[in-house]
């Protein structure tokens, strides 16, 4: 790890100007240390943010809109009474992630960043990976790729997005705000992460000069026939190899509406609209949630050795549904 200035921002706008001057902010760290100690990251200046009240904020009693401060942690939010009733499928995202260790110092801005964990960017030389040095190749694309994406790759990089809480957030329309030295702006939770097309070490829209203020989800009646369900190699402190979160407004056995998003499969949180068109409308029962399985993975690319992630997304987003289905039933 490489010597390094730290210093503690006085306020957001202090932040912005230091992001500005090429510093790297410290959040909850649980995600920059990492990528200091593998040389990923080589900040010569990092601001700590940590103390800011301002972006430490959530209040989820509010009539239109859930507001979450940036700096708000991980296993604060998970816990909230109201998520776990009204939107239980933010309170598993959340709290189905990393340890309870890292879930009491991580931050949801941080989490809503943190990157690949593909083995080939994390691993650095002698491995090619052009999120870590452009132009250099993709090594998984040849090579071990049992974890790589199925959605949204291309020949430039084929690494997963590694995040829950996202995945349930594009589920539920959510935005953030965002503020720089061009001032203050708003996007989608689905606008933020990016393809990696032609520049997979590009991997937001945020500017390198912006930070993430808050998240803010829209009340809405489908959160509390909503569920996140992640499938992973052992049951906690793992990555998913396949997740869903579903949100349902039943009417009997018909869906009204629908929301289904999918994690561990893609390049980037997935949204399924496709799927969800598919189920407006007519009746969920065991086939025609296998049905919008199959229509969420509709497209998906194998490998070598990652085939078979697709019937586990298949029947992952399937046992979604029914679970967001029971919920329904019984609220």
């Amino acid at each position: 790890m490489r010597q390094f200035d730290y210093v503690r921002a006085a306020d957001l706008g202090d932040a912005v100007r230091a992001l500005s001057g090429g510093a790297k902010l410290l959040a909850g760290g649980t995600t920059l240390y990492d990528l200091m100690k593998l040389r990923i990251e080589q900040p010569e200046h990092i601001v700590d943010i940590n103390h800011l009240s301002e972006l430490k904020r959530f209040d989820t009693s509010g009539s239109s809109e859930l507001v979450f401060g940036a700096l708000s942690r991980m296993s604060d939010v998970a816990a909230n009474p109201l998520l776990i009733r009204d939107y239980p499928a933010i309170s598993e995202s959340l709290w189905r992630a990393a340890s309870q260790q890292l879930r009491n110092m991580a931050s949801l801005g941080g989490n809503l960043l943190q990157r690949t964990r593909c083995p080939y960017f994390r691993g650095g030389e002698p491995y090619a990976c052009n999120k870590r040095e452009p132009g250099s190749g993709c090594a998984a694309i040849e090579g071990l790729d049992r974890g790589q994406a199925l959605l949204g790759m291309s020949h430039a990089c084929s690494a997963v997005y590694p995040g829950d809480f996202a995945i349930a957030l594009i589920a539920f329309d959510a935005r953030v705000d965002l503020i720089g030295p061009r001032g203050e702006r708003t996007i989608s939770v689905e606008q933020l992460h990016r393809e990696p097309g032609e520049t997979p070490h590009i991997e937001t829209t945020l500017g390198p000069d912006e930070i993430i203020v808050r998240i803010r989800v829209p009340v809405t009646q489908l959160g509390r026939a909503s569920t996140y369900l992640k499938i992973r190699d052992r049951e906690s402190y793992a990555f998913a190899l396949a997740s869903a979160a579903v949100a349902l407004e039943m009417d009997g056995d018909m869906v009204r509406d629908a929301r289904v998003a999918l994690g561990g499969l893609a390049t980037r949180p997935w949204r399924a609209r496709g799927t969800e068109r598919k189920l407006i409308g007519g009746p969920l029962n065991e086939q025609t949630a296998r049905d919008a399985g199959e229509a969420a993975l509709e497209g998906a690319a194998p490998g070598h050795s990652n085939a078979f992630r697709i019937e586990l997304g298949i029947r992952t987003v399937a046992e979604a549904l029914m679970t967001a289905r029971k919920r329904g039933l019984t609220s």
